[in-house]
């Protein structure tokens, strides 16, 4: 994803979601209407229209969605650094604090008359991105204004609307989230669904059935999520260190599974990651 910014506005259909992340963006998700439960990090949410959700990029994600029912979202993904400098100009930088500090949060509008206003802003960035032609400064720089028209919106929905909910969740909510959690702590050693059931105290037919049903995916496929972020970190936090090191670190068993892994899910080799994205700095 080397665009700097990128919009999809009231995108509708469903299929099959990896689970995934994207470094160098932020995202915007709103959820418009239909069935979908989100899985963030270790977290689960049913979500209902208007609800936002945004991302730093390092956070996992994907969304579970009944294939029999409408999906209708609304997704920006943007580089924080491409619109950096005209926050620097105005003294806007808390626009994005919400994306470094929080990595992820959910922001129930409940359709109120700012997620109203937010959807025409997003409506009219995604006309003039299609319209935009490469290398025009004029449009880059009304892009980057409608981007910024977005972040505060999005921010006074922050500030008005709960990022928490404080519901309590069913039980297959909380097994399910001290699954991830437990993943997410332990990806980096060798794991079985047997090995997690058991420190979890639950049964591995539950763990199995239970995780699939609210996320959508395998513990294992899950798994493998964790390792693979992990793994597009190291590569470019610590360049020169050697790959069989970063596969070793990152759970992988051996450096041939790692290789297969990563072009299978990334698209080209871990070498040819690592070279893109430190040359993208």
């Amino acid at each position: 994803m080397n665009k700097p910014l990128r919009i999809g506005y009231r995108t509708s259909g469903s299929g099959e979601f990896d689970y995934h992340s994207h470094p160098e963006h932020y995202e915007i998700y709103f959820f418009h209407s239909g069935s979908c439960r989100y899985l963030i990090h270790n977290q689960i949410f049913d979500l209902e229209p208007g609800d936002l959700l945004l991302m730093d990029g390092m956070t996992l994600h994907k969304p579970n969605v009944n294939p029999n029912k409408e999906y209708i979202r609304s997704v920006i993904h943007f580089s924080p650094q491409w619109i950096k400098g005209v926050l620097l100009e105005i003294d806007s930088m808390y626009l994005l604090d919400i994306f470094k500090k929080l990595h992820h949060c959910l922001i129930r509008t409940k359709e109120n008359d700012e997620s109203k206003y937010l959807e025409g802003v997003i409506q009219r960035l995604v006309k003039m991105e299609r319209a935009a032609k490469q290398n025009d400064a004029i449009h880059e720089s009304e892009l980057k204004v409608l981007l910024i028209q977005v972040l505060i919106s999005v921010y006074h929905l922050g500030q008005f609307n709960s990022i928490t909910l404080s519901d309590r969740k069913s039980d297959k909510f909380e097994h399910s989230e001290k699954i991830a959690e437990y993943i997410q702590v332990n990806y980096m050693n060798k794991l079985s669904l047997n090995g997690i059931a058991k420190a979890l105290n639950l049964s591995k037919s539950y763990v199995s059935h239970v995780f699939k049903e609210m996320t959508g995916y395998t513990v294992m496929e899950y798994v493998m999520g964790c390792r693979l972020t992990q793994v597009k970190y190291l590569l470019e936090m610590e360049p020169h260190k050697p790959l069989k090191d970063i596969a070793y670190e990152c759970g992988f068993e051996s450096v041939s599974h790692f290789s297969r892994f990563f072009r299978e899910k990334v698209g080209v080799t871990a070498n040819h990651y690592r070279h893109i994205r430190l040359n993208n700095k």
